[in-house]
């Protein structure tokens, strides 16, 4: 994820990634859309999990096409990254 952050302008102010899930926090221009944000990420660590992972090329994707954003426009980045950065908030 942090290559393609470096690649595309993007700055990761955190990240956590979970057995099922991955949070991140991501500062980028705003005329760069989010659903371009999240296929960049997903289609990169698909490629790099399957060329890791062979076993894994029988599975038609790695990735659901949901995903889940928000802005912090309405608490600060402070209490996203504490969120994100807190080991207890997933089971």
């Amino acid at each position: 994820m942090t290559e393609v952050a470096n690649e595309k302008g993007w700055i990761i102010k955190c990240l956590e990634i979970a057995p099922d899930h991955v949070h991140a926090l991501v500062e980028y221009d705003p005329s760069t859309p989010i659903n371009s944000i999240v296929k960049a990420f997903k289609g990169r660590s698909s490629r790099y999990l399957r060329q890791e992972f062979p076993q894994l090329l029988k599975l038609p994707t790695l990735w659901t096409h949901s995903y889940y954003y928000d802005s912090t426009g309405k608490i600060s980045s402070a209490i996203i990254e504490k969120y994100i950065n807190d080991p207890h908030h997933y089971k």
